[in-house]
């Protein structure tokens, strides 16, 4: 393995792992990142890379996950009585959660933030209350499909590449 070889794997592997951070904190596009890393890989070293199946499987997974994302949220959110206020509480209520006594915060603050959106709106305290735990629930299962889905396909690209150096031959 090249120098280059290893900066380019190095590189790669730094933006997937931001990617998956991404994941869990609000604001990084986690998926995407990843697969956009695995893409820019083969498409600079090739047939060195993972197979072109394997690309196209991630670039599904981060569309899936990204869907996954905001039906699990809109979902709870809608189940349990909240409107479009509750639901931009939530997210704002994670954004501040992330720096606000992580990970409880994450878990706490979108309650929080989709009650105070409802109270706003005008909604009684057990109406709001309640429309702030759906949107936490939905908040809570879009993250825990994007870390699922994050961890398959660094999985895969990962498995993938190490199958296909270890069955290339080596020239000689």
């Amino acid at each position: 393995m090249s120098f280059a070889d290893l900066l380019g794997l190095l590189l790669t592997l730094l933006v997937m792992l931001l990617g998956f951070a991404g994941t869990i904190l609000p604001g990084l596009p986690g998926t995407p990142l990843i697969f956009i890393a695995a893409l820019g890989h083969r498409l600079w070293f090739g047939n060195q890379s993972t197979a072109w199946w394997v690309v196209i499987v991630l670039g599904l997974l981060a569309v899936l996950s990204t869907a996954m994302d905001f039906l699990a949220t809109t979902y709870g959110a809608k189940r349990l009585g909240a409107s479009w206020r509750g639901m931009v509480g939530a997210v704002l209520g994670a954004m501040l959660g992330l720096f606000v006594f992580p990970p409880f915060g994450l878990i706490v603050l979108p309650l929080v933030g989709a009650a105070l959106g409802e109270l706003i709106g005008g909604q009684e305290w057990k109406a709001a209350g309640k429309a702030g735990v759906g949107a936490s629930l939905g908040v809570l299962a879009g993250t825990l499909g994007r870390v699922g889905c994050g961890l398959a396909m660094l999985t895969l690209w990962m498995f993938n590449l190490l199958w296909r150096w270890l069955n290339t031959p080596v020239a000689g």
